[in-house]
């Protein structure tokens, strides 16, 4: 934040170049405070330069005190340190690092300073030249003004200091100050020249002679308005023209003086175009993130009213809009995050999750490659007070960790378990091959911050790293166990179908649906059993040799019902190989839906 240089990159700062004796690099905590130490005196030079220049050189009892030496005036001595300053920095910037075309850093003394001769040398070196010393060996006032002349080169190195302070174009309040000052220091600029084209046209017909006449101190000699006067009324006239607000009671009367005046006005049009112009624009930008959000309130409180919403779910929209756009700032992660390649997007991941995959013992030892895969995959959600995360009877397709706040377990209108930061609430994804459905409600008491991953991609990341999934599902514990274990047996999501995590899924066979028979005949048995009586649950009933068949609705239902199991004479027929079925009657071809068998 500190370095003003403009070719500094993050990266360098990782590096360990090999560089020479007595070489500073460019992006060195020293290098930034020295930059930011020649900023202050730029800024002094562009001050205090042309104000020397025109009111005090012309000065006569000024002009004296520079015969006695740099101890009568104190501003002299700080001019000799400036200068002093300015031929250190010019030493220093022939030992600074800098960054090549081809962006490496080059430290080689030679290369360093002839980069430095081709690019701001002539600068540095003239803004650096102690002019105030030839001021002791002369007392003309041609010579005088010319040294005041020459002083003004100093604001050359402004140059440099816009060039650098370009970077913070992008702070709209940053940008409005620096417009403010840079218009402010025109002004002084243009009124230290008013005041020297006053001083050189006379005493009886300028705007000085005016000047004198209105407060009472007539222009005679030495004697007339002092420096202050002279001054403050100079820059009252320049900051009235330039803002194009003249008031008439400091006017031009020489040609000199409104041949000064129309160019005055013409660089005051500009700016007010340039600077002022902008202003509105750099408000606006200011103000870009509230008038976002009254937009996408206002769209909120459209869906709202189109829709119909009753009020207490109302409530909880608005509230939840406002503390997700207070949290996010009405920013979408998965946007930004899009816009990077995938390598930089799991470092992305790795930092906003980097508490939860170092506080959380389960993914403790997991190597870096496994984290960046875990980090892609979880998501962070926000929670205010009084909202419901899940409730009783969804499907439990994830795995919640708590960072922050607390929640509340109900069932019915009982609470039965606060939770808080770091526990964790689900379902345990190894022991179930289906997700099973919740049987409590989980609401927020306080506003929350959890982060969630999804059944799938957990046991896509797991399988991809085995020798860590065990280890994982050993040390995971789940403070609160939502599935419902007293679910109709033969459901989706029950005990009776759920085997190990290891266990394949069983093969899903259908069968040809009987809309009219109840009973089938042999050689329609013998082609059911051919199709679908291979593969019983392990620890299922069996049936009688003579079974019914389903009902018409059942062929809808049949992947997620198991196949009855053949009479115990019956001999059982592998997946892949089944038995050829007896060929439907004709009438019953034609009458009847076939559903499509899942082949092995």
């Amino acid at each position: 934040v500190l370095s003003l240089g403009a070719d500094v990159l993050p990266e360098y700062k990782l590096q360990a170049p090999r560089i020479h004796r007595w070489t500073i690099l460019h992006y060195s905590p020293f290098k930034a405070v020295w930059d930011w130490l020649i900023l202050l005196l730029v800024i002094y030079t562009a001050i205090f330069t042309p104000y020397s220049a025109a009111f005090l050189l012309s000065d006569s009892e000024e002009a004296q005190s520079h015969h006695c030496g740099y101890s009568c005036s104190p501003l002299n001595v700080v001019d000799l340190i400036v200068d002093i300053m300015f031929i250190i920095d010019i030493l220093i910037n022939f030992r600074t690092t800098y960054v090549n075309i081809n962006d490496e850093v080059v430290s080689h003394p030679g290369k360093i300073a002839i980069h430095y001769f081709k690019g701001w040398f002539l600068i540095d070196m003239v803004a650096a030249i102690p002019f105030d010393l030839l001021i002791f060996g002369s007392g003309s006032e041609e010579t005088t003004t010319l040294i005041g002349l020459l002083k003004t080169a100093r604001l050359l190195r402004l140059v440099r200091v816009a060039r650098k302070l370009d970077r913070y174009s992008e702070y709209g309040a940053a940008v409005l100050f620096l417009l403010m000052c840079t218009f402010a220091l025109i002004a002084h600029w243009l009124a230290c020249i008013w005041y020297a084209i006053g001083n050189v046209e006379g005493q009886r017909t300028g705007w000085l002679h005016a000047l004198g006449q209105q407060i009472g101190k007539p222009l005679n000699g030495s004697f007339g308005p002092s420096i202050k006067d002279k001054y403050v009324t100079a820059l009252y006239f320049t900051f009235s023209s330039l803002t194009s607000v003249g008031f008439g009671n400091v006017s031009p009367n020489t040609n000199s003086e409104k041949i000064f005046s129309i160019c005055v006005m013409l660089i005051g049009s500009l700016m007010y175009a340039s600077i002022f112009g902008n202003v509105s624009a750099i408000i606006q930008r200011l103000y870009s993130g509230t008038a976002r959000y009254h937009t996408q309130m206002l769209r909120v409180k459209e869906f709202i009213r189109f829709h119909q919403i009753p009020n207490p779910l109302r409530q909880r929209l608005e509230e939840y809009f406002q503390h997700a756009w207070s949290y996010t700032n009405g920013i979408d992660m998965n946007a930004v995050l899009k816009g990077f390649p995938e390598c930089l997007q799991a470092d992305i991941c790795l930092h906003l999750n980097r508490s939860l995959l170092q506080n959380c013992a389960p993914f403790r030892g997991a190597t870096k490659g496994c984290l960046r895969a875990l980090a892609m995959k979880f998501k962070t959600t926000h929670a205010p007070p009084g909202d419901t995360l899940v409730h009783a009877g969804d499907v439990l397709t994830a795995l919640y960790f708590i960072s922050r706040g607390s929640i509340e377990i109900l069932r019915g209108d009982v609470v039965v378990a606060i939770l808080g930061k770091n526990d964790t609430f689900g379902e345990p994804l190894h022991l179930h091959a289906r997700p099973g459905k919740s049987r409590a409600d989980v609401r927020a008491l306080t506003y929350c911050d959890l982060h969630k991953i999804l059944r799938e991609d957990l046991l896509e990341v797991l399988d991809m790293y085995p020798e860590f999934s065990d280890r994982f599902w050993g040390t995971l514990e789940i403070t609160f166990n939502l599935r419902d274990t007293n679910m109709i047996p033969g459901s989706p999501g029950s005990d009776e179908l759920d085997g190990s995590f290891s266990r394949l899924r069983r093969r899903k066979l259908s069968f040809r649906r009987r809309p009219e028979k109840d009973v089938p005949s042999p050689a329609e048995s013998r082609a059911l059993r051919g199709d679908g009586g291979g593969g019983q649950a392990p620890g299922a009933p069996r049936g009688p040799a003579e079974w019914d068949p389903p009902s018409p609705s059942s062929c809808g239902s049949s992947d997620e019902e198991e196949p009855p199991a053949p009479p115990p004479g019956a001999t059982a027929l592998s997946p892949f190989r089944s038995a050829p079925p007896a060929p439907p009657e004709p009438e019953e071809r034609e009458g009847s839906d076939m559903c499509n068998p899942l082949s092995g």
